[in-house]
């Protein structure tokens, strides 16, 4: 498996939904951090669950943070959120939501919005 990775800056990538196994894959290609932008269950009882996915992510030495935001947009709280979390977490940074365009929208709103 290869991970869809889409940059979006220059140490920001994007990706649609990830696995539990794509976790080792995003360390063995540099990535320092992952941030879940999708629900629990959007996709239904198949979609991997946040904590499924951080415990691989742990395990693969990288930082994990679950923040959820609705496909249908993402509010101010959610948006200063997002800046905080990315001015913190170590870089590069990989985002993922279902395909990858609202990681994407809220990764613009938070770096445009300090």
């Amino acid at each position: 498996m290869s991970l869809p990775l889409q940059a979006i800056a220059p140490d920001v990538c994007v990706a649609p939904q990830l696995d539990p196994s794509a976790m080792a894959e995003a360390a063995a290609a540099g990535f320092k951090s992952v941030i879940n932008n999708r629900p629990d269950f959007e996709g239904g009882p198949d979609q991997p669950t946040s904590a499924q996915i951080e415990a691989a992510a742990r395990a693969a030495g990288l930082q994990y943070v679950h923040l959820p935001v609705p496909s249908m947009g993402q509010t101010p709280e959610q948006i200063a959120q997002a800046a905080e979390v990315l001015a913190s977490l170590p870089r590069p940074v990989l985002m993922f939501c279902r395909s990858g365009a609202r990681s994407a929208r809220l990764y613009q709103a938070a770096t445009t919005a300090n």
